[in-house]
This record gives C-alpha cells, sequence and structure tokens, in this order.
C-alpha cells in the first residue's frame, strides 16, 4: 500500500499546481532571447560590415596607386609628361587586387587610373536567420603626378 501511494501523490501535486498559463515565461524568454540574439548580430556584423566598406575603400585606393605608378618612360622623357601605360597600369592594379583577394575593374583613362572593388564580408550572428553575408563595392582614382 505504501508504494502506491507515493505516485498518488506525486500525481496529485502536479496536477493541483498546474495552470493554463504554463510555458508562457518560457516562451516569452525564448522570443526575448531571439530578439538579443539578432540586436548583437546587427551590433557586431553591423560592425563588420562598416570595416569591410573600409578595407574595400583601402583595397582600391592602392590599387589605383599601383596602377598610377606606371609611367610610359619614354614617353615622359621625350615630353617630361607623366603619360600612363594602359597595358602595365590595368595589370598592376588587377595584380594588387589579385594580392588581396577581392575582386574589382580597373579602368585607364589619360593619366587617371580608376579601380572599383567588391568586397564579401561574411557574417558571424547573422548568419544564424540567413545572413550569410554583406557585399561592400569601393571605387578610387590615382592621377599620374606630373613633374614641375
Amino acid at each position: 500500500m505504501q508504494t502506491s501511494f507515493l505516485p498518488h501523490v506525486l500525481r496529485g501535486r502536479l496536477i493541483a499546481t498546474g495552470s493554463r498559463q504554463d510555458g508562457v515565461v518560457t516562451a516569452f524568454t525564448v522570443v526575448l532571447l531571439a530578439g538579443l540574439i539578432v540586436l548583437a548580430g546587427l551590433v557586431f556584423d553591423g560592425g563588420m560590415a562598416m570595416k569591410g566598406r573600409v578595407q574595400a575603400l583601402d583595397e582600391a585606393q592602392e590599387a589605383a596607386r599601383a596602377g598610377a605608378q606606371q609611367i610610359d618612360v619614354p614617353a615622359f622623357r621625350a615630353t617630361g609628361q607623366a603619360v600612363l601605360d594602359p597595358g602595365p597600369a590595368v595589370t598592376a592594379a588587377e595584380d594588387y587586387l589579385a594580392a588581396t583577394g577581392d575582386t574589382g575593374t580597373v579602368a585607364v583613362d589619360g593619366d587617371t587610373v580608376t579601380v572599383t572593388v567588391t568586397h564579401v564580408q561574411h557574417t558571424e550572428i547573422l548568419a544564424v536567420i540567413g545572413i550569410g553575408s554583406f557585399t561592400e563595392h569601393a571605387t578610387a582614382s590615382a592621377t599620374a603626378e606630373q613633374g614641375g
């Protein structure tokens, strides 16, 4: 008789403590936690996206400078004017971009090299909700310096 009494008492206590609002706090906590994770993702991954944009701009500027250093030496000696050699200018800028791991386009117009960089910044926290990366673009130009 003692063995059957204990499960009966526990079952009675379980039924007596149950109510219609059981689990409401748990659901609220889950929703609140999910919101906090998304907020943390926006802060952290948003900062990383801004860092990616700055990195893309830095790479575009450096690649444009590398291209703008490719002077056509015979033309410079003949005229005293710094004229870019378009082939080597494009190659130098593309080589710089290849070393960074980012993609981009290079254009030479007279004595100006313009580089557009595409940088993909992968997310850490927002990947949980399906946002895997941000794509950043930046454009910069550099001009061959004229002697003077």
